[in-house]
């Protein structure tokens, strides 16, 4: 799964990487921490690439509960089309999720040490993403979303089972493309990113409290370079 990531660049180098129009973009602050439930910049398709704000965690349009979102911070690459609750959301409104890394644990007795994984070149990139918009029996409009997860290329699979799918560029635009039908493989886009194109480091227990969010947090304690 992916249960907590960064958005640490400028807003500059998101926009000019993601080739989302700066009048489009919302004001957001660099993240070290973020956390389910929190509102994250998530990039649509509507009259180009748009830059919106969403809750973390999906309601599905039918749910009357928002606690629900908390269960549906991820979905499998393997059972969307499975799943009602992202089925019709897999061919209607697909979204990017920003990033500059993640967060994973590795258990140790009984504790738990977390790592960071980044790109290799420390470039902001993009989660693959689904988003809803969801009305609350109180009449509150709320647009959420989740990250897309697949199996774990070498460097994660040390530490975790499964990985969210990042996107390269050239598969960004694709993602956010109106056109695929039903017929569309999108299996080719959930592949495992390179392993030998990204790092980890081990990082401060800080991360482990969603409360916290400072720039040190996000700093390696150890180096590990596995690839």
């Amino acid at each position: 799964m992916c249960g907590r990531f960064t958005l640490t660049v400028s807003p500059a180098e998101l926009l000019e990487i993601l080739g989302v129009p700066s009048a489009t973009a919302q004001e957001f602050t660099p993240r070290f921490n973020v956390s389910p439930g929190q509102d994250i910049l998530m990039i649509v398709q509507e009259k180009g690439p748009t830059a919106r704000m969403a809750r973390w965690g999906l309601l599905p349009r039918w749910t009357k509960d928002i606690r629900i979102g908390y269960s549906m911070i991820n979905a499998r690459a393997e059972t969307l089309r499975e799943k009602a609750a992202f089925k019709d959301l897999l061919f209607s409104q697909r979204c990017l999720i920003p990033a500059d890394g993640f967060y994973e644990w590795r258990q140790a007795g009984k504790s738990k040490i977390p790592y960071r994984f980044t790109l290799r070149n420390r470039k902001v990139f993009a989660f693959a993403g689904l988003w809803s918009l969801w009305r609350s029996p109180a009449g509150e409009t709320i647009h959420s979303c989740t990250i897309v997860t697949t199996k774990p290329n070498e460097l994660v699979s040390s530490v975790h089972d499964r990985m969210p799918v990042i996107l390269p560029i050239e598969k960004c635009r694709i993602w956010l493309d109106p056109g695929p039908s039903k017929d569309y493989p999108f299996t080719s886009l959930w592949e495992p990113y390179p392993a030998g194109e990204m790092e980890m480091v081990e990082v401060s227990t800080m991360v482990n409290s969603s409360r916290e969010d400072r720039p040190e947090m996000a700093e390696p304690i150890t180096q590990l370079t596995l690839f």
